[in-house]
């Protein structure tokens, strides 16, 4: 095997390590708020304890690309995967570190009866996810388009961000007694929107690393 052949492999193998570690954000992303919608601490919990998880692979993939740099000394595209590698790898871990927030809200709230339905919490929650699986896949595609098209969602979630935000607002000045646990229900809206936020990042990189130009689509 040509030492061409088997930096590619190694780099293939980079990604596949990558995209198992997006799957568990993802999963994590879409427990977390299952559990606050169904007020199922145990499945909050099962978030909070994926975390460990999520952080080894963050921790082995890190140093896998560190070997990457540090031995094959990539030029060119070659230095934008790894490098892209890594960034993608540290939005997904603070998504989960959100994730886990959300569980610990779900936790919090144990036993309350919900407000309102969060049927827009939920929708940001989706979108959010869709935003990590289609910038996975842009990574994957070297889908330039997608990727863009992807950034496009954050948008979306900013809506209803907002949306949920001023009608919690109302709630908490006409029931004063709901003001606490509006008040996390307003933590758990801005932790989706710091999600997209992160996804959006995944994006751009993806665009880096094919086209070699950053570019801002917060």
């Amino acid at each position: 095997m040509s030492t061409r052949q088997s930096f590619d492999l190694q780099l293939m193998d980079l990604q596949q390590h990558i995209l198992r570690m997006a799957s568990l954000v993802e999963r994590a992303i879409y427990d977390a708020v299952e559990s606050l919608t169904r007020q199922d601490t145990v499945l909050a919990q099962k978030v909070i304890d994926s975390d460990d998880a999520i952080d080894e692979f963050l921790n082995d993939i890190e140093h896998t690309i560190i070997k990457i740099i540090a031995t094959q000394q990539p030029i060119a595209r070659d230095l934008r995967v790894a490098i892209t590698g890594l960034k993608i790898i540290i939005s997904l871990e603070r998504m989960a570190d959100f994730a886990v927030d959300i569980a610990k809200i779900t936790l919090r709230l144990a036993g309350e009866k919900l407000i309102k339905p969060l049927v827009k919490i939920n929708e940001m929650a989706r979108l959010a996810q869709q935003m990590v699986k289609e910038g996975l896949d842009a990574y994957v595609q070297s889908d330039v388009a997608k990727a863009r098209r992807m950034c496009g969602y954050d948008d979306d979630v900013d809506y209803y961000f907002h949306e949920v935000f001023e009608e919690l607002i109302v709630f908490m000045k006409n029931e004063p007694r709901c003001i606490e646990q509006a008040s996390h229900l307003l933590l758990v809206c801005r932790y989706l929107e710091r999600i997209a936020d992160y996804a959006t990042n995944i994006g751009e990189e993806v665009v880096y690393l094919i086209t070699g130009s950053m570019e801002d689509m917060n």
